[in-house]
């Protein structure tokens, strides 16, 4: 199967058993929201597929390579971005040193690399690029990212994620504390997502963002998967069940 595959995966810490044979697909070109409750695992399988959190046993795998022991650096060179809820930007830099901060584009590459400059203003052409791509408009690509409004800021880190992923782009939360406009803004990018092919596993409290973009949704809960179905209107009721353990799901 081309995309990610996770398959039998669990992890404890100390005596708390935080995935228990946890299996996840999503291909290229899906949104599978990943939801649950507080404690039900989210966040540890993320942290598994990004490379953070090592299994204690089970398999990830992208496209048919091997992911299961790679760190962070690798993760994100076989084309895996996160977005984590706090977003990891440098509120005093401009959106194309966010883009590249940790990846700069200097020069000439004959020299050593401390004594090369910046191509800031190749850097901040790329970063143009991908925002006209992803039909995000920023006022200004010369504000720093403490100027701008939260859906600015989180378009920003999308669009960070992005120009370097072609594969898998997980966000956390993306819409927690936007308003109605700009959580329609993050929506609307992550459609965009979807249609240039780039996978996208969405964790998100918010049952109708989750219907309004998501093709599929798998329910963790206490660290097991409870539940697996297609989000819509129909099935609202199910899904919230299985968070909260109300309909007595069984590890699927």
């Amino acid at each position: 199967m081309n995309g990610l595959r996770v398959t039998g995966a669990s992890k404890r810490f100390g005596a708390v058993t935080a995935l228990d044979d946890v299996n996840l697909e999503v291909a290229p070109g899906e949104v599978l929201a990943l939801l649950g409750d507080n404690g039900a695992g989210k966040s540890t399988l993320v942290k598994a597929i990004s490379g953070v959190h090592r299994l204690d046993s089970g398999t990830v795998t992208l496209d048919g390579t091997d992911l299961t022991d790679a760190g962070p650096m690798a993760v994100r060179a076989h084309g895996i971005e996160t977005v984590y809820q706090d977003l990891a930007l440098f509120d005093n830099l401009d959106p194309a040193a966010n883009f590249f901060a940790g990846r700069e584009l200097a020069g000439p590459t004959w020299l050593p690399r401390a004594l090369r400059f910046m191509r800031h203003r190749q850097m901040t052409e790329r970063t143009r690029e991908t925002l006209e791509r992803l039909q995000v408009s920023l006022p200004d690509l010369g504000a720093t990212v403490a100027l701008m409004s939260g859906g600015q800021r989180q378009a920003v880190a999308v669009a960070r994620a992005v120009a370097f992923s072609s594969r898998l782009v997980i966000l956390d939360e993306p819409t927690a504390a936007l308003g109605l406009r700009e959580s329609t803004g993050v929506l609307t990018l992550i459609r965009r997502l979807k249609d240039d092919g780039v996978a996208v596993i969405l964790i998100s409290h918010s049952m109708d963002h989750v219907m309004a973009v998501a093709d599929r949704a798998l329910v963790l809960r206490r660290g097991r998967a409870v539940g697996e179905t297609v989000p819509t209107p129909e099935n609202h009721e199910r899904l919230v069940s299985w968070i909260v353990g109300a309909a007595g799901g069984q590890a699927i």
